[in-house]
C-alpha cells in the first residue's frame, strides 16, 4: 500500500509540475497587448494590427546598417497593406548611433529614405531600461517562443497574425532576405 501511495504521489507531482509551463504560457501576453508611442508622441495601440504579420526592427540613423531603411521601404511597398506591416523602433543603444530627438528622426526618415511605414518613438532595446515590448520580444519567459538578445541595430523580429513571435533575423541580414520574404508570403 505504501508503495502504491508513493507511486501515486510521484505521478501526481509529475503531472502537476509538468503543467506549470503550460499555465505560464497561457498567461503570457501577446504582441497585441502592448501600446507604444509614435514619433509624434501619440499612443499607438498594437492591437490595431491584429490579423497582420508585423516585422519589428530596431533602427538607427548613423549606423553602417542604416541603408537597410531602403530595403525595409521596398519590402513595405511591395507587401505592406492589409496583411503585412513594418514597425521601426529607433534606438540609441549601440554606439550612440541614433542620438537625435524624435522630431529629428522623423525628418531623417522622411527626407533621406522617404519612409512610409510607421516609425515609433525612440526606445531602449537592451539592458535594465529595456522597453517592455523588447522584453517580450527577447525573453522566452515572456514570449513563450525563444530567448534572444538584440545584438545591434536593425535586428528584425517576426510576429504572426495572431500576435505570436515567430522568430528573429540578425541585423546583418537584409530586410529582403529569403527568410523574411518566405515568412511574409507563406499562407
Amino acid at each position: 500500500m505504501r508503495r502504491l501511495q508513493t507511486t501515486f504521489l510521484t505521478l501526481f507531482g509529475f503531472a502537476f509540475f509538468s503543467l506549470l509551463p503550460l499555465q505560464e504560457l497561457m498567461a503570457q501576453q501577446s504582441f497585441y497587448d502592448f501600446s507604444v508611442e509614435d514619433l509624434h508622441g501619440e499612443e499607438f495601440d498594437l492591437a490595431q494590427l491584429q490579423g497582420k504579420k508585423v516585422l519589428v526592427v530596431n533602427t538607427a540613423s548613423k549606423c553602417a546598417l542604416t541603408p537597410q531603411y531602403e530595403g525595409l521601404e521596398r519590402l513595405y511597398r511591395m507587401y505592406g497593406g492589409d496583411d503585412f506591416i513594418i514597425l521601426a523602433f529607433p534606438s540609441n543603444d549601440f554606439g550612440s548611433q541614433d542620438p537625435g530627438s524624435n522630431s529629428e528622426i522623423a525628418t531623417f526618415c522622411s527626407t533621406k529614405y522617404e519612409i512610409t511605414f510607421p516609425v515609433m518613438a525612440k526606445i531602449t532595446v537592451k539592458g535594465e531600461q529595456k522597453h517592455s515590448l523588447y522584453k517580450w520580444l527577447t525573453e522566452a519567459s515572456e514570449n513563450g517562443v525563444e530567448e534572444s538578445r538584440v545584438t545591434w541595430n536593425f535586428q528584425k523580429f517576426m510576429i504572426d497574425e495572431g500576435g505570436t513571435l515567430v522568430g528573429h533575423v540578425p541585423p546583418w541580414r537584409k530586410p529582403e532576405c529569403k527568410e523574411i520574404i518566405s515568412w511574409i508570403t507563406a499562407e
